[in-house]
This record gives structure tokens, C-alpha cells and sequence, in this order.
């Protein structure tokens, strides 16, 4: 199937969600506070996480129509992926000038106001969430949740790990909580909004995760900033102990093919249906090729 052309389809229902979600909500509001919302939210990007979301479900036999819990959950999860590159972006954390190839939050609204942006989107996940009238609402609040925490888990690891000689268990802890534990809720929420065992779901998703991750830390290393419309060069920089310092790049893509091809093992028993799934499953690592 052709990757490229689900994952727009994706992000142009997704943003055309996002759109209407802060049309909504945003008329009383501070004005800046939502510009700078809207500045984070609406700024592009491939939408991968809200399409392993709705792949998922899709591989299961569940309903990803727009007003299906796996459309509402895939915007909720965005919406939390958001906040955290909001905050991410600070000066106090990773300090980014770029994101998606325009500046980022704090650099058009100042850091307070970048602050109180990504809070209210972290909030307005759960509440867009949890006003479904299902109750796997509440079982997918809990996943998200649980996700959010790890991930804010793995970026305390990340900026304790600065200008550190970390092994490669440390390394590995860290990508799980950082980028595994949010790409994992997302192949995991699918399944439940297809009626399904998440369990499965999950070991999938954090395969996937630390690939990205791995690829992603290549990239830094590797990339070019106008191609991925960020700043590359920022894990040495920082001192920051990643795969690839510690394998080699050759050894870092290796180990993130090997990923790949568990995640890709655990999704066979589900077969033709989860054709997008898998697609995007090797997306995560092709970009790094």
C-alpha cells in the first residue's frame, strides 16, 4: 500500500478534527493563549501516531469512521504528543528554535504563555476524551495517562543523562519511557476501540517506539535540519548518550530493523487486514534509510 497517501489521508481528517475542536473552544478564551495553541497544534507534521490509532483498529475489524471512539481517541493522543513537543521545545528542556520547519511556541509567544499552551492541550486531551459516551472512554484515559507519565518519566532520564556515560540498559529504560511508552498507547488504544486484548497491541507499539526513537537519533545525527524542519546535531551537542554513540550508526540501524521485524512477527496472526499497520510500521525505520 502506498504509506505516504494513508498517512496524508490521516493527518487531513485529523487536522480538519484539531481545527474544529479548538473552534470550539477557544471563543472565550485568552487570545494569545489560543493563537499559540493553535500555532502548536495546526503546524503540520505526519500525524503517525493518531494513524497507528486508527491502523490499529482497522487491523482488529473496529470502526474508525469520524465519529467512532478511535477517531476521538486519535485526537486525544495527538493532542497530548503536542503538548509534550511544546514543552520539549523550551529553553529549559531541549531549547529548539524549529519545529515542523516554522519557530517554535516559545519563540513567537514567549516562554509563559508556551508553558500554559501545552498544559491546556495535555487537558484538553482527557476532556475532548472522556466526553464519549463509552465507557472504554475511561479504560483509554487511563492508557493515555499512563503513557503521558512514562514519557515525562523518560525525559527527566533524558535531561540526567546530559553530558553522562550512560549504558546501554540506561539508554534502552530511557527510549522506552521517552518515545516507546506514547507510540505503544497508541497501537494499544486502537485494539481496545476494537473490542481487543491491548496487550498485544502494546508489545507492538514499543517496538515501534524505540525504532523511531533509534531512527530518529540517527537522523539527528545523519539528517539535514531544512529536510526534517528541525535542528539536527542536538544530541552531541548536548552530550546525550543515544544508541547510535554507543553501536555505531551501523549497529543503531540494525538494532532498530530488529525491532522492526518483532513488531512486524507479532502482526502477522492478524493478516491482510493489518496491511496499514505493518506499511507503517516500516515507515518508522525507512526514514531513516
Amino acid at each position: 500500500m502506498n504509506v505516504d497517501a494513508y498517512l496524508a489521508s490521516v493527518a487531513g481528517r485529523v487536522e480538519g478534527f484539531l481545527a474544529e475542536l479548538l473552534s470550539a473552544r477557544s471563543q472565550s478564551g485568552p487570545g494569545e493563549l489560543w493563537e499559540a495553541v493553535r500555532h502548536a497544534l495546526l503546524g503540520g507534521g505526519k500525524r503517525l501516531r493518531p494513524a497507528l490509532v486508527l491502523a490499529s483498529a482497522e487491523a482488529r475489524g473496529g470502526d474508525v469512521s469520524d465519529g467512532s471512539l478511535a477517531t476521538r481517541f486519535a485526537v486525544a493522543l495527538e493532542l497530548v504528543h503536542t503538548y509534550s513537543l511544546v514543552h520539549d521545545d523550551l529553553p529549559s528542556m531541549d531549547d529548539d528554535d524549529l519545529r515542523r520547519g516554522r519557530p517554535t511556541v516559545h519563540k513567537v509567544y514567549g516562554e509563559a504563555t508556551a508553558i500554559l499552551a501545552g498544559d491546556l492541550l495535555q487537558s484538553l486531551a482527557f476532556a475532548h476524551l472522556l466526553a464519549a459516551a463509552d465507557p472504554r472512554a475511561a479504560q483509554l484515559a487511563r492508557l493515555l495517562a499512563e503513557g503521558a507519565i512514562r514519557m515525562a518519566e523518560g525525559q527527566a532520564r533524558d535531561l540526567a543523562g546530559e553530558h553522562a556515560s550512560l549504558e546501554e540498559p540506561e539508554v534502552m529504560a530511557l527510549m522506552r519511557d521517552k518515545t516507546g511508552a506514547l507510540v505503544a498507547s497508541a497501537v494499544a488504544g486502537g485494539a481496545i476501540c476494537a473490542g481487543a486484548d491491548p496487550a498485544e497491541g502494546y508489545s507492538v507499539g514499543l517496538m515501534l517506539g524505540l525504532a523511531f526513537q533509534i531512527t530518529d537519533d540517527l537522523l539527528d545525527l545523519t539528517g539535514e535540519a531544512a529536510a526534517l524542519g528541525k535542528r539536527t546535531g542536538k544530541d552531541a551537542a548536548a552530550g546525550k548518550s543515544t544508541l547510535p554513540a554507543l553501536l555505531g550508526e551501523e549497529g543503531a540501524r540494525r538494532r532498530a530493523e530488529a525491532f522492526l521485524e518483532e513488531a512486524l512477527s507479532l502482526l502477522a496472526p492478524l493478516g491482510p487486514g493489518a496491511e496499514a499497520l505493518r506499511a507503517l510500521a516500516r515507515f518508522v525505520v525507512a526514514r531513516g534509510r
